[in-house]
């Protein structure tokens, strides 16, 4: 690539997904840190990650799978 200016414009992407990755980190630490915060209040850290990640869920998907979950449950003999 010897045009200069898309050196600098390819330069400019790198830089500015370097800084987008350090704040990825920043924010992923900082959830950590709420998680901790949770477990030390008493909370059961792995459901929390699970409401977290069921509320990101469109609600009706959800209840369908719920629904499909149960029906399997209750065909190999587990009680719902």
């Amino acid at each position: 690539m010897d045009d200069p200016v898309a050196g600098d414009q390819l330069k400019s992407i790198v830089e500015r997904i370097e800084r987008l990755e350090e704040e990825k980190k920043t924010i992923a630490d900082d959830i950590k840190e709420v998680y901790a915060e949770a477990k030390g209040n008493g909370y059961d850290v792995k459901v929390l990650r699970k409401v977290v990640a069921l509320r990101k869920r469109d609600l009706e998907e959800r209840k369908e799978e719920e629904a499909i979950l149960d029906l399997y449950l209750q065909a190999v003999g587990e009680s719902v």
